[in-house]
């Protein structure tokens, strides 16, 4: 049985990068996302997942499969973890009892059943940390935090917490994911940044879906927030057809989330209200 690296050293990495996190099982997503790396030119040794490969739509083979053909880079998620442990739930630290909890309890299972054994063993094999240097900075990929692969981890959790990742990776920039929304935390010169997720919009009101670019160019180190859209009728009604929660089918067209259990009440406030970085593109 092959058995995970905890971290992958990928020494250094040079010239534009993409990091992305979360398909969560929505094919369509990340078949256009593939087909954006493409159009820039970006090779698949630089480009980065996050995790959450599989989640709550409909296609979590076809996801494991095209990230494996593809070539990319991807560190396990709580969700893959979970799977390859053979645990009867997706860890991603709901509230038992809550709606998230309920939900996860018809998704998770379908994912299981339609993962083939081969999209498992790979699975397995996917290291939980990445580490890198590039622009003169050392960089971790983490998919919650460096202890815990599925804290939360927000743009309001406090920097003391963010902090306790860096110290143990030695890092001056986290690469995370599991939280769902992208975000950026910047303190003297160390960097939290979280893509947000390809697999879910991002409870802003829009279907607009996210990943990050990192850059750098003339030797400085600097990053950009993308969106895009995409075929997300087809995704829903994937969803729909497989009998998966129809809230979480619906917000793949409404860009709401269902319910914000998981948030802060600094993220709680904020949803429905568009996202817009200063330097982000679509």
């Amino acid at each position: 049985m092959n058995t995970p690296a905890t971290t992958t050293d990928l020494g250094t990495l040079r010239g534009p990068l993409l990091i992305f996190g979360g398909p969560y099982s929505n094919i369509q997503a990340l078949e256009t996302l593939r087909q954006i790396a493409e159009q820039r030119g970006i090779s698949p040794d630089r480009i980065i997942c996050t995790g959450d490969i599989v989640g709550y739509c409909a296609q979590p083979d076809e996801c494991v499969q095209l990230i494996k053909a593809w070539g990319i880079h991807s560190i396990q998620g709580n969700v893959e973890q979970n799977v390859v442990e053979g645990a009867d739930d997706c860890g991603c630290n709901f509230a038992e009892g809550g709606r998230c909890d309920t939900f996860s309890r018809t998704w998770f299972p379908y994912a299981v059943q339609a993962l083939s054994g081969a999209s498992v063993e790979w699975l397995r094999t996917l290291p939980l940390h990445l580490r890198f240097s590039y622009a003169g900075k050392s960089v971790a990929v983490v998919h919650g935090s460096a202890t815990n692969i599925s804290e939360f981890v927000f743009a309001s959790t406090p920097w003391s917490v963010k902090e306790q990742t860096m110290t143990a990776t030695g890092a001056d920039v986290i690469l995370a994911g599991h939280a769902g929304l992208p975000f950026d935390d910047v303190r003297e010169d160390k960097y939290w940044l979280n893509a947000g997720v390809i697999g879910m919009p991002a409870n802003d009101g829009t279907p607009r879906v996210w990943y990050l670019l990192l850059d750098d160019a003339d030797g400085q180190f600097t990053y950009q927030f993308c969106s895009f859209t995409y075929d997300n009728q087809t995704a829903n009604q994937l969803m729909q057809a497989n009998g998966l929660p129809d809230s979480y089918a619906q917000t793949l067209l409404t860009g709401i989330w269902d319910n914000c259990e998981i948030l802060p009440d600094a993220e709680k406030q904020l949803q429905g209200v568009g996202i817009a970085f200063s330097d982000s593109v679509s």
